[in-house]
């Protein structure tokens, strides 16, 4: 199976981006009103997982690629020192940000620091995401456009479009399988309010 090499990898991780962005703003909508909105949170924080998984592994290969002295992707090129900085910053605190909502639904309402650490870990992570969504914003259009019209000019195109639709799909299996898991935090929390 052909990859597209390290373009391809580009455009696997500017693809997934462009499906997180839109997830994530579902998921910021949400926070508007946490009270009528706690089930789609959950709902839509289950769905990303596989998504932001995809996401990172695309980028970790990259990386990978790249210090394991790869002929293309040495060619290619580190990214820029910022994003490489800003890099461990935004996964790290992702994984955070998702094991401390799995967490708080498993654990249900009113027990522990996992509501806590939550909302410190999603502190960290909108100051880095968007750093890192701003670096990228401009770059995002032409990354798309081929895989996105048709025009395959990497090779890849398809399995690119098919394992980003196969991580939604797969995020929102679990997703419904998981939300019941958190009908306690919304009984709570209409309770509270």
């Amino acid at each position: 199976m052909q990859t597209g090499g390290p373009e391809g990898n580009a455009r696997l991780t500017a693809l997934t981006g462009a499906a997180l962005l839109v997830l994530l703003a579902v998921e910021g909508v949400t926070l508007l009103s946490l009270r009528t909105m706690l089930s789609w949170h959950i709902f839509v924080g289950l769905l990303v997982v596989p998504v932001v998984a995809l996401k990172l592994g695309s980028t970790g290969y990259k990386i990978y690629r790249y210090y394991t002295r790869r002929g293309d992707y040495v060619e290619a090129g580190p990214p820029q020192l910022l994003l490489r900085l800003l890099g461990p910053v935004v996964a790290l605190s992702t994984v955070a940000l998702l094991t401390t909502g799995i967490v708080l639904i498993v654990e249900k309402p009113g027990g522990g620091p996992g509501l806590l650490l939550h909302k410190a870990s999603f502190a960290v992570w909108t100051a880095a995401l968007g750093a890192h969504v701003l670096a990228h914003l401009r770059r995002l259009p032409r990354a798309l456009r081929s895989d996105l019209s048709g025009r395959a000019e990497v090779a890849g195109s398809r399995g690119r479009l098919l394992l980003v639709a196969g991580a939604v799909v797969i995020g929102a299996i679990a997703a419904v399988a998981l939300l019941p898991l958190g009908a306690a935090w919304v009984h709570w929390l209409q309770l509270e309010h």
